[in-house]
């Protein structure tokens, strides 16, 4: 009789100590710093030098990060090398869109104005079809002889107003210059009674006199003495000095040409543009006036 094959013994259960310690070492990562190289299972990967490293050192300090901050710096906002432009001064242009109901402020660069050649009014880009400004509707402004006519008799008085009254001006600026004690001691009284803003240095400073004219600008204050920056464009100087002796400033409106402020200059016997610079037409000592509804900007006093 044959022998009887003996059969295999059963398998026996691993237990937890025969686990692959390869298997468990593959969920985490030792700690590179070499004084640890602790397993971690939450290992943390350093963002500047990309080591990776356990609990107790994964700030850049504890492991002594040989590139410590550099994720700070890869992360910051980069300074602008560009220069700040400087704003530029209002367009006189400018002014509310001609629909009744829109509130759009046109001949901007943001919005500029559409004119309409069948009524004649300026629109936003919203309303600037006819359809949509109900164009059949609006008569358009009378051109006859009539009304020009009336529009030259009144510019030709405005003028005549304003020569006759630059005139007694520089007299009477005249007359006050040659009984003055001193120009020096004048202007030092000018620099410790004007008002101005104190963010200007002294040394880009202009004193100046501002007054308005009562019969074209009535103001609160007549007169007045302050400071302004000579790289101020004499639009801004406007706004302050009307601001200064609390005159009506529609400038920024359309409400038309006599209703708009200009400055004189006395000493240089001109109107100031609006965008040229006060440095380069006014100095210490001189006087500004208010005007309202004089049209002719580049007009020179006659001798």
């Amino acid at each position: 009789m044959a022998d009887t094959p003996t059969p295999p013994p059963p398998p026996q259960k691993m237990k937890q100590a025969d686990i692959d310690l390869d298997s468990v070492q593959s969920i985490g990562k030792h700690c590179d710093l070499p004084s640890c190289h602790r397993l971690d299972f939450l290992p943390f990967k350093c963002e500047s030098c990309s080591g990776t490293y356990c609990l107790d050192h994964r700030t850049e300090t504890a492991h002594k990060c040989a590139h410590e901050g550099r994720w700070a710096s890869l992360r910051a906002p980069k300074p602008s090398t560009t220069t700040p432009s400087t704003p530029k001064p209002r367009s006189l242009l400018e002014g509310p869109c001609a629909h009744p109901s829109c509130k759009t402020t046109i001949n901007t660069v943001r919005d500029p104005g559409v004119n309409c050649v069948t009524c004649r009014r300026t629109y936003c880009l919203a309303h600037r079809l006819q359809d949509s400004h109900n164009c059949d509707s609006i008569k358009p402004p009378s051109t006859g002889s009539s009304s020009t006519a009336a529009g030259h008799d009144m510019a030709k008085a405005a003028l005549s107003r304003f020569k006759a009254w630059t005139a007694s001006k520089k007299e009477t600026l005249t007359k006050s210059s040659s009984r003055a004690p001193n120009p020096v001691v004048e202007l030092a009284k000018l620099r410790r009674t004007a008002k101005g803003d104190e963010k200007i240095p002294a040394e880009k400073r202009v004193y100046v006199y501002v007054e308005a004219e009562a019969k074209s600008t009535s103001s609160k204050l007549p007169r007045g003495e302050f400071w302004y920056g000579k790289d101020w464009t004499v639009g801004r100087v406007l706004d302050k000095a009307a601001q200064g002796l609390q005159v009506a400033n529609v400038n920024n409106r359309d409400d038309g040409e006599e209703k708009k402020l200009r400055v004189f200059h006395v000493e240089g016997g001109r109107m100031l543009e609006f965008g040229e610079k006060l440095g380069d037409a006014v100095v210490s000592g001189n006087t500004l006036v208010l005007l309202r509804g004089v049209k002719i900007v580049d007009l020179l006093v006659e001798e």
